[in-house]
């Protein structure tokens, strides 16, 4: 019974990682806008099409791998500062509404580019190669996928918790109106915070698109909304709860898209019934059972609004 569980656990594990560095970058934007960047589904596909078409003019896969992550996390730069910045002062709805068309221009872009043909993701040397574990076959990227998580998200809380920059992040985000009377730059912090969430962003597309080899313009709408769900259920705003959400999540899809087999193997079933269609869907009730229960999510902090 545990041959047949493993393989899905494990796979589990490292979509929720994957899941887990994109949410990151929601929950950051969020913590300090309040602003659901609905964009940043479609900056990690970006990323992953500029890593197709790089590697396909000849830069080698070394040089690759920093260039994407680099022009990924200006991408986000650029995005902060032509669609959000302007709307400061806006309604929070302008702001939501800017980012929708960001999206959809990312993606409409991208099929301009690509004339909406399937793009084959390069395969990246050791990352890609099958390993065995525990009777298992994966690739290697499975495996790493949850220890760079880790690795990442300790180094980010550090940087948030022991810097300059990430002092200011904390203070911005408690209260946004006076952290800019105390003289912080409100606008390098939201440049900042933006750049690292989509640095992550492409960090986990890297690690996706060595799965799940082929890109398209709405690669990333898929994982982009289940990290969303991910961020929503930890309790958005807060990095750890994302990290949790996003792993709960990733291991329960892939038990899910296995559970004909397991049950089959177990005895339960007689054959196939279909269960593996509803992995989509569970994650999506999901939220609305966690929305219903507990909106603040499983780490998230009630907030009063002040009369």
């Amino acid at each position: 019974m545990w041959n047949t569980v493993f393989p899905y656990i494990l796979s589990g594990i490292s979509v929720g990682g994957q899941y887990a560095l994109i949410a990151i970058g929601y929950t950051m934007v969020y913590g300090i806008l309040r602003l659901i960047n609905f964009a940043h589904g479609d900056v990690f596909m970006v990323a992953g099409i500029i890593m197709v078409y790089m590697a396909a003019s000849g830069v080698p896969l070394w040089l690759c791998i920093p260039l994407v992550l680099v022009l990924t996390a200006l991408i986000g730069f650029v995005i902060e500062r032509v669609a959000y910045k302007p709307l400061r002062t806006a309604p929070r709805m302008s702001a939501m509404i800017s980012a929708i068309g960001v999206s959809y221009t990312l993606q409409n872009l991208v099929l301009y580019i690509t004339g909406g043909l399937n793009q084959i993701y390069p395969t990246i040397p050791w990352i890609s190669d099958s390993v065995t574990i525990f009777g298992a076959t994966t690739k290697m990227v499975t495996i790493i996928t949850p220890f760079l998580t880790i690795i990442l998200v300790v180094a980010l809380v550090m940087l948030i918790n022991h810097t300059k920059i990430g002092m200011a992040m904390r203070a911005v985000s408690r209260d946004f109106e006076t952290s800019q009377l105390m003289g912080i730059k409100i606008n390098s912090v939201i440049s900042m915070t933006f750049v690292i969430g989509t640095f992550l962003a492409g960090v986990a597309s890297v690690l996706y698109f060595t799965n799940y080899t082929t890109v398209i313009q709405t690669s990333g709408a898929m994982p982009g909304l289940k990290a969303f769900v991910a961020a929503v259920f930890g309790g958005i705003g807060s990095i750890p709860g994302a990290v949790v959400g996003a792993f709960i999540i990733g291991i329960a899809e892939n038990i899910i898209k296995g559970l004909d087999i397991i049950l089959f193997k177990a005895g339960i079933l007689s054959g196939p019934v279909g269960l593996a269609t509803f992995s989509d869907a569970f994650t999506f009730a999901l939220l609305i059972i966690i929305l219903a229960v507990k909106p603040t999510g499983l780490f998230g902090e009630k907030t009063t609004d002040k009369v």
